[in-house]
């Protein structure tokens, strides 16, 4: 079984464009994984949740930041520990269509998809309390992926892959029991490339590998030069390297 995982497109429409036509040119691909945080950080919140509701051959699963806007929306607590975004993810929730909102409603949390007698376990990182909402912040702080810090995080987890996002760097770390694998994030890079994991999953055997898509990002900075997004310049500095 031969499965693409890719996470954290926050708003960036062209790397996931990017993606989906690498994607539609592979014949071996089985299953495909999204691992949310679909919104946030970039413009293009509507134009990436329109592309994944057309696509009936990914699974998509939520992130923080979708969680984070969904709260707004529906006038729940707001979690304390993003107040430096709530304007920003304020503005999302003004501006996402009815049907992308209900989209959002609709994502589990994680999936464990079981092949050959083992468990692939996807989650947008791992949760402290999963049954908490995003107002109590349910997800554990981020930590560097070494083998020490990952078994520690998904202690109580066996699954033989765990795939995550959130912490934006790439992470592959396999400890004998478990491939930990976060491909880095997809739409939040200081480059026009847009990385994705690729896992060949088999009983006796896993072997991964990440690959960066390049993708031509003159479309997504004339979006974000052309939105006035709260914090705009900010979100350029910090996750698309300042480029214009």
């Amino acid at each position: 079984m031969k499965v693409m995982i890719f996470t954290d497109i926050h708003g960036n429409a062209a790397a996931l464009r990017a993606v989906l036509s690498y994607l539609d040119q592979q014949s071996d691909i089985d299953a495909v994984y999204c691992l949310g945080d679909l919104v946030g950080i970039g413009p293009e919140h509507n134009e990436v949740i329109n592309l994944l509701r057309q696509r009936s051959d990914i699974q998509t699963i939520s992130g923080n930041h979708d969680e984070c806007v969904l709260a707004l929306i529906y006038e729940e607590v707001y979690p304390d520990s993003y107040r430096h975004a709530k304007e920003h993810h304020q503005w999302i929730a003004d501006t996402l269509t009815q049907e992308n909102q209900k989209y959002l409603e609709s994502l589990p949390r994680v999936l464990n998809i079981t092949h050959q007698e083992q468990i692939m376990h996807l989650t947008h990182y791992a949760y402290a309390d999963l049954t908490k909402k995003i107002g109590d912040d349910p997800l554990k702080p981020a930590v560097e992926g070494t083998k020490e810090n990952l078994s520690a995080l998904f202690t109580e987890n066996e699954a033989r892959i765990i795939g995550f996002g959130h912490h934006h760097p790439t992470q592959q770390v396999e400890t004998g029991q478990t491939l930990y694998i976060n491909p880095g994030a997809l739409g939040c890079q200081e480059t026009a490339i847009a990385p994705i994991a690729i896992i060949d999953w088999k009983k006796n055997q896993v072997r991964s590998e990440i690959l960066t898509i390049p993708y031509d990002d003159r479309p997504f900075l004339d979006v974000l030069n052309a939105t006035e997004m709260p914090e705009r310049e900010l979100m350029r500095r910090l996750f698309f390297g300042s480029r214009t």
